[in-house]
């Protein structure tokens, strides 16, 4: 028995495997594919790796629980779906010959990946807004209005800010004890102006005014007390 083993396994070795994308798995669900159409794909895509570009339905029903004519309707269905169509040509020996073609099925899962990228990327965008939302109302003390929402949301959506640098100019607006939207808006106003786009340049403009503003004190001269920071205000033009 265990004599036999190595031979049934080089014997299953020898059939060859069929190379199917994760992306079929993944997605023929969201493309509308039936389960019983997916497996009618995936033997005509083993047949064609296999050499037999065109199988027949009494091909495929020798090596499936269906019968010629649910492959015959399978089949159709598939054409009717956009996921197979029939491609002509000639062999090498100048032989005419059909064989189906999958280019279509292809297409589609990409789209399909595509799509469900786009859905995610929405679905952060607004859990994210969300968030943003709540911060507001938490350092506004209140609930947010309609028009107020729809102010945030226009920075978002129209002005392209995004809801890192939102929240910094929140903060900002909470360090002037300013905390209005029109307060916000004026410096995010003024953020774009000087093509401010991230917190973190943000922290490096308001730093460099800093180190303007404080004078630095030798060694032998510590002060007694600590010196306080200025506050930067955005919304005074400097050179």
């Amino acid at each position: 028995m265990e004599n036999q083993l190595p031979d049934r396994l080089q014997a299953w070795l020898e059939q060859g495997n069929v190379t199917i994308s994760q992306l079929f798995f993944k997605h023929y669900k969201t493309c509308g594919i039936q389960d019983h159409e997916a497996l009618l794909l995936l033997h005509l895509i083993a047949f064609k790796e296999q050499g037999v570009a065109f199988p027949t339905p009494k091909n495929l029903a020798e090596v499936t629980h269906f019968t010629e004519q649910q492959i015959s309707q399978y089949t159709q269905r598939l054409f009717q779906k956009g996921f197979l169509s029939i491609e002509n040509r000639y062999d090498a020996n100048g032989v005419y010959e059909e064989m189906y073609s999958f280019h279509a099925l292809w297409a589609k899962l990409l789209e399909s990946l595509e799509q469900a990228k786009t859905m995610s990327a929405q679905s952060e965008t607004t859990m994210q807004e969300g968030e943003l939302y709540k911060i507001f109302e938490q350092e506004f003390g209140r609930l947010l209005s309609p028009m107020e929402m729809e102010s945030i949301g226009m920075w978002l959506d129209h002005d392209k800010m995004s809801p890192e640098l939102i929240k910094a100019a929140l903060k900002e607006a909470v360090i002037a004890q300013k905390v209005s939207l029109r307060y916000i808006d004026r410096i995010l106003f003024e953020w774009k102006k000087k093509n401010i786009q991230t917190p973190k340049q943000v922290e490096k403009h308001a730093s460099e005014y800093r180190a303007k503003t404080i004078q630095p004190t030798s060694n032998l001269q510590q002060p007694t007390t600590r010196r306080k920071v200025p506050f930067y205000n955005w919304l005074e033009e400097r050179d």
